[in-house]
């Protein structure tokens, strides 16, 4: 992983990455050597015994991706004023033909009103057809992570909060999608925020 230096000090942190297989959830564990760490996880993986028991150990939470989860959103605030980190993929499911999904505006919105600092990684060579490719040639696979410089984004304004919610959601994702390699930008490729940050790079 590359961008160690930008990892605030103490946890109460978003980690904002894109979703490319099923590896990413692990790797957050392994490339921060870090076990003070929750991740959402869609319920529907609850019936599965091995997530629910893996779940147990890497400290999932399981959501309700389509209906307002309170439960869950209480439970995500309280772990995060414990100093827990949260590591959310925007997306909400992994990336079915290997490029960025339009995120949705759930981590944006908790962010904005809780006054989060988020944390965006880009992670390449996840993907599962990669992964399951190699393992059967009983080859390497080479997984890139990059962190870039925490950020927290403004409160919602009394007026345009839709708009506003969208744009805040866009402002992470281009964040994860300046780090990532062209062809897996997808929804965000010709997005101009992400144009801006590419230019603000050279």
């Amino acid at each position: 992983m590359s961008g160690y230096e930008n990892l605030p000090e103490k946890g109460g942190f978003v980690i904002a990455v894109n979703h490319l297989g099923f590896l990413d959830a692990p790797m957050a564990y392994y490339a921060l050597d870090n076990w003070n760490l929750f991740i959402p996880v869609a319920e529907k993986w609850q019936e599965n015994p091995l997530l629910r028991w893996l779940g147990k150990h890497l400290n999932f939470i399981f959501i309700d991706r389509f209906n307002p989860d309170l439960r869950s959103m209480r439970e995500m605030m309280k772990r995060m004023e414990e100093g827990q980190t949260l590591v959310i993929a925007p997306e909400g499911t992994r990336a079915r033909d290997e490029k960025m999904a339009q995120g949705k505006p759930g981590v944006a919105y908790l962010a904005s009103k809780m006054g989060w600092q988020i944390l965006p990684v880009a992670i390449s060579g996840t993907e599962d057809r990669l992964f399951k490719g190699n393992l059967k040639k009983f080859r390497r696979t080479q997984i890139k992570l990059t962190a870039g410089k925490p950020f927290t984004l403004p409160p919602f304004p009394k007026e345009n909060r839709e708009e506003k919610l969208q744009e805040y959601t866009d402002e992470i994702m281009c964040r994860i999608a300046v780090m990532l390699p062209e062809k897996n930008r997808g929804f965000y490729a010709e997005h101009p925020r992400l144009k801006e940050l590419l230019a603000e790079k050279g």
